[in-house]
């Protein structure tokens, strides 16, 4: 991928022309090194993070969250399920909303799968923290990418679901699939089930990872929508 040069600035371009990848090439030759390396010491560092979560059911005024994950680009899994305690003390995801949050606030970019605005995980995170009167990011104070538009704009799939595009790619994808005698009996606290679903939704943050770096090369990587 060429450096798209029209959209950065003339700082970035310099930064760019003087420091050099791994391959001992300016980043500004090799854009694709500057885009898997995102080297902390340049002046426009995104620390980058894939968020799901798994829910109840699809809407935040009725139903809630019943765990989440945020993977840090090349790195580790932050997140957790609600528990069993929690459920049946009747403090749902009071807690886990607020820890999913503070979580959130560590990165500068968060990529979704049909999770932005007018779709699910965020504006249903959102909701939830309305509902126990927490402080969700405003404004610009985060930026997002939804893979699900770079995948429905760039492939022509019959169906586009983030494992459809994993399967084309051969990305690995779900070994913990969707059961709806799983998704019951977590409702109800049950904690076997509620940690299937956090596995599944790991399994989610990981294949969405390896399926934003297959097709960042056909978009511009640092968009400014905010979350």
């Amino acid at each position: 991928m060429r450096a798209p040069v029209r959209r950065l600035t003339k700082e970035e371009i310099i930064w760019l022309a003087e420091h050099t990848c791994r391959h001992r090439h300016t980043y500004l030759t090799h854009y694709n090194c500057y885009l898997e390396e995102n080297p902390k010491d340049a002046p426009f560092y995104e620390r980058v993070g894939f968020l799901d979560i798994e829910a109840t059911g699809l809407k935040g005024n009725w139903d809630f969250i019943l765990c989440y994950c945020i993977k840090e680009l090349d790195g580790d899994v932050l997140g957790r399920h609600v528990s069993t305690r929690e459920i049946r003390a009747y403090k749902f995801d009071s807690r886990i909303t607020k820890e999913l949050i503070r979580d959130i606030s560590g990165f500068h970019r968060i990529i979704v799968y049909y999770g932005g605005d007018r779709r699910f995980d965020v504006p249903f995170i959102r909701t939830r923290a309305e509902r126990w009167g927490l402080e969700f990011p405003a404004y610009r104070d985060h930026w997002i990418t939804d893979v699900y538009d770079l995948a429905k704009a760039k492939l022509c799939l019959h169906r586009t679901r983030l494992e459809n595009v994993c399967n084309l790619l051969k990305i690995p994808a779900k070994e913990h699939r969707l059961d709806p005698d799983i998704w019951q009996k977590a409702q109800a606290g049950h904690d076997e089930s509620l940690q299937w679903i956090f596995e599944h939704c790991r399994e989610d943050v990981v294949s969405l990872e390896g399926a934003w770096k297959r097709l960042r090369k056909y978009t511009y990587a640092r968009g400014k929508r905010s979350l």
